[in-house]
């Protein structure tokens, strides 16, 4: 009963249990064998999906509406910018990086920027800058070879014991990411006014700079994952960041965080994170085909946010 009770108070436990399942039923069928390398992999993997997570856990927990559809878009310029600025040369790696930063934070900024003077939803705002991101990207980085730095490619795919160093750092990230989320004002904000934005706004917090700097926030998360890509697969592609955009969603609504705004669960993104990366893995491993991967991943995924609460977290 104190098991059931804690799933039911903190429903992102779920998410973690999906990934453990997952992964016992792969290594079940391959008889114990690369169970260690699984979770290598899934840690590896995961880390880009839950740094986007992240800035979209933020945007969401803003309220109803509040999502950012630029990501994929974002992603994939970032990064050419990066690999760009770089020129493959270790003594650029900072430079570059914060080449990237700021092209996603500008993109961000600009996306609420339209939200606020064009008064139109979110969703729609998003996804007319991401068509216009993308066709600056095919212009910008189709056809770009520029590798990244032996150093920067050497670092993100770096291990300490089988352990991404990258996803070290991401854990770091995101307990600092929680830090802000409870105890910070920002933090607070994003939560009262997701709750409720005129009570929020009739308490003193500044709603049109608190989601100015969400937006933000959300579009230079986006931005450093795309710099971070294009290193550990060795290059910029117009298309690295495609399969962010209902991963970054996803493992929001399967961590816990209400698409309803003012409740968010950063532990949560992690764990969808690495259920998602497992669940790929495990019918690849049952050599399911591309079609019947993509259907059961969403069934699964269906299933998950109901039995976690997801019909709770959507009203």
């Amino acid at each position: 009963m104190a098991l059931l009770r804690t799933l039911v108070a903190k429903p992102w436990i779920w998410s973690f249990l999906g990934a453990l399942l997952v992964w016992l039923a792969t290594i079940s069928f391959t008889g114990g064998y690369g169970g260690g390398g699984m979770v290598t992999a899934a840690l590896s993997l995961a880390v880009f999906t839950v740094i986007v997570g992240v800035g979209q856990m933020f945007v969401i927990t803003l309220g109803p509406g509040n999502v950012d559809l630029s990501l994929p878009a974002n992603i994939g310029l970032a990064s050419a910018v990066a690999m760009k600025v770089m020129g493959g040369s270790d003594s650029m790696i900072v430079v570059g990086l914060l080449a990237a930063l700021a092209c996603g934070a500008a993109i961000g900024a600009v996306n609420y920027l339209l939200i606020w003077a064009l008064r139109i939803p979110p969703i729609i705002a998003t996804l007319s800058a991401s068509f216009i991101i993308q066709s600056i990207d095919i212009s910008y980085g189709r056809g770009l070879q520029i590798k990244p730095p032996p150093g920067f490619a050497d670092f993100a795919n770096w291990q300490i014991l089988g352990i991404p160093v990258l996803a070290i750092l991401t854990v770091l990230f995101t307990i600092a990411a929680a830090i802000a989320l409870q105890r910070m004002i920002y933090g607070r904000s994003v939560l009262a006014i997701g709750q409720n934005i005129r009570a929020a706004w009739l308490a003193g917090v500044n709603v049109g700079r608190t989601r100015f700097l969400t937006y933000t926030l959300s579009g230079a998360l986006g931005g450093i994952d795309g710099a971070l890509l294009a290193g550990y697969f060795r290059g910029a592609n117009v298309d690295i960041g495609n399969e962010y955009l209902l991963a970054s969603i996803a493992v929001v609504v399967i961590g816990g965080t209400s698409v309803a705004g003012g409740k968010a669960n950063v532990p949560g993104v992690w764990g969808a994170a690495l259920f998602l990366v497992l669940l790929l893995t495990m019918l690849n491993t049952f050599g399911v085909s591309a079609g019947v991967r993509l259907l059961l991943t969403g069934l699964i995924i269906v299933g998950v946010i109901t039995v976690a609460g997801g019909e709770k977290a959507l009203r």
